[in-house]
């Protein structure tokens, strides 16, 4: 849910949650600065991850688990490792909006919306994902439930009430009733819940909607008693810096995402992103995991699909999302030119079909797992920005790891543009990630470049 569409032993178990207890402290990431080391420690597999965005209702004609179960090789082979369902839980029916609902109006945390089929079709799920080589999260919707939720009447002090005694919607969103966080019996109860799907289905992590709107001391708790069950993975809606410190592993690149849409549509130039990561570097833990994306289920839904927002730059932004520090993430039909606002509260089947997008993300799941340079976190390298005779139109940059190395760059308009490649920290021999040819690079190189024309370069 989204506020701005509307305004492996228990030793080392304990050894992980004796790490989160002690006080964030200091370290010198690769380009010797100090910055601050959160209390996270992230599951190794994450290192050279990218994420895929699972809307089950809209993936198949029959919207259910078992049909959705029949894309996992497709997915493996397209190169994901990590799997966010949306909610699974069934939906509140009080106060729907539309004929199906809202994913993130929960009537009952422990049980599995039958829409999708049953408990025990998730988890043989979850068990082909895994022999598939990819992990599982689920959405976790903590902030609020359905009206119709069994806490509204066996526990209503759960709930914020207002002056008058009544129950309370956040913002606009009145298929929902906000939980009361001052309650400590509440956050017993939700804690319970999400270690139930860690032990019954044995997923492997959590991405929590608006994350923010929860207390910070929760999310400590919560991630201390999940670890406690197996070393989990947390992916925060939110882009609040100070999650990172406390228990979660990744956040959601808004402000990259916004930045984006607004290079597309002329109103920033490439500039503003050397500005922007100067400010991410300040700002976060050196180890951060920050998701980037061109688009998601609200973005698709409410703001308008990646051509509408990025013009005929879909390619060259997604690029950027996968070769800047970050963790990518596909949404659902990304990978088929998915080119239609998907309805949110009622069926609308995304229609599959076949072009270039599933080889283009292809080779660039690929590069991500291969190249350390690119991975997650202090896992990755660096990023230096390479300029050029224009640096408003295009942006340049080099990010390296020991001995690996991708230099990219792309042209972020719609016109063709002839620059010249200014420095040295470049310079070598490459291969052209999407053609295989071999190139020599040296201070002076000189690129026409056609409108969005990206270039990878892999050393």
């Amino acid at each position: 849910m989204k506020i701005s569409r509307f305004i492996t032993t228990g030793l080392l178990l304990l050894a992980l949650a004796a790490c989160r207890n002690n006080p964030a402290g200091k370290m010198k990431d690769n380009k010797g600065k100090n910055r601050m080391l959160s209390q996270v420690v992230h599951p190794e597999w994450v290192k050279n991850a990218t994420i895929y965005e699972v809307n089950i209702r809209q993936y198949t004609p029959e919207g259910t688990f078992a049909a959705f179960e029949e894309h996992l090789p497709r997915l493996e082979k397209l190169g994901v490792e990590l799997l966010w369902f949306m909610p699974v839980n069934p939906i509140g029916e009080k106060n729907r909006k539309g004929s199906l609902g809202s994913y993130y109006s929960v009537k009952d945390y422990k049980s599995v919306n039958p829409e999708f089929g049953t408990l025990g079709d998730f988890k043989k799920l979850v068990t082909g994902a895994h022999r598939h080589g990819m992990h599982v999260i689920i959405d976790w919707v903590p902030n609020h439930t359905a009206w119709d939720h069994k806490w509204i009447s066996e526990h209503p002090e759960y709930y914020v009430r207002n002056d008058s005694g009544k129950f309370v919607s956040p913002f606009d969103w009145t298929d929902v009733v906000q939980l009361d966080y001052k309650n400590k019996a509440m956050r017993r109860s939700m804690i319970s819940a999400m270690k139930f799907w860690l032990k019954e289905t044995g997923i492997d992590g959590f991405r929590c909607d608006v994350a923010h709107m929860v207390p910070v001391d929760f999310w400590d708790e919560a991630r201390q008693a999940l670890d406690s069950v197996k070393a989990v993975f947390m992916l925060a809606e939110s882009d609040q810096y100070f999650l990172h410190e406390h228990a979660f592993d990744a956040t959601y690149g808004w402000s990259f995402h916004h930045l984006m849409n607004d290079i597309a549509a002329g109103k920033k130039t490439a500039n503003a992103i050397s500005y922007h990561f100067s400010r991410k570097d300040s700002l976060f833990p050196s180890d951060a995991i920050v998701m980037q994306f061109t688009s998601n289920h609200d973005e698709n839904s409410w703001n308008g699909t990646v051509r509408e927002r990025l013009d005929g730059g879909v390619k060259t932004f997604a690029v950027l999302t996968f070769t800047v520090p970050g963790m990518p993430l596909i949404y659902s039909g990304q990978e088929a030119g998915l080119d239609k606002r998907l309805r949110f509260f009622d069926k609308d089947t995304i229609q599959w079909k076949e072009n270039d997008l599933f080889g283009f993300y292809m080779t660039l799941t690929g590069l991500k797992k291969r190249n350390a340079a690119l991975w997650n976190g202090d896992w990755g390298g660096s990023l230096t920005r390479i300029t050029s005779s224009d640096n408003k139109s295009v942006y340049a940059f080099l990010r390296e790891k020991d001995n690996d190395r991708v230099f990219v760059v792309l042209n972020l308009t719609g016109n063709p543009e002839s620059v010249t490649m200014k420095g040295r920290e470049f310079t070598g021999s490459y291969t052209n990630v999407f053609s295989g040819d071999e190139v020599r690079l040296s201070s002076g190189t000189e690129f026409d470049l056609g409108a969005w024309e990206y270039l990878v370069f892999e050393q």
